[in-house]
């Protein structure tokens, strides 16, 4: 069975899509922890981020490296925090966070709302620095 991240690729699942490539996805996260947060996964649907093949792995850190780039540009802060944690959705993923300080990678902070209107914008935002 597809994982969520798989039907989002596929088209199945709308998202606020920040950039793809052949092998890459980059959108933004639907509960984020601050504004911009964005999750990067490999189209290639593998549970966990080390069984990924040393090259889609070394390529998914450097697809993630744009838009790490891209969103620091775009969203006001002092660096974008990586994380990894892949137990929420059985897919090998990267979560990219706009940070102002350590407490803001903290995944037991409440998720933030925005409408669709607002994701789009911060989707813009992010892509027109690409």
């Amino acid at each position: 069975m597809a994982t969520i991240f798989t039907k989002i690729v596929n088209g199945d699942i709308p998202s606020f899509k920040i950039a793809e490539d052949e092998r890459y996805y980059a959108f933004l996260d639907i509960n984020p922890l601050v504004k911009g947060h964005t999750l990067v996964i490999p189209k290639q649907e593998t549970d966990y981020l080390f069984e990924l093949d040393d090259e889609l792995l070394a390529g998914l850190i450097v697809f993630s490296k744009k838009i790490a780039n891209a969103i620091d540009k775009a969203i006001e802060c002092k660096r974008v925090g990586v994380a990894v944690l892949g137990l929420e959705v059985p897919h090998a993923h990267i979560h990219l966070i706009p940070l102002q300080s350590e407490a803001d990678i903290s995944f037991s902070n409440p998720k933030l709302k925005f409408t669709q209107e607002e994701f789009e914008h911060i989707a813009e935002m992010i892509k027109q620095e690409l």
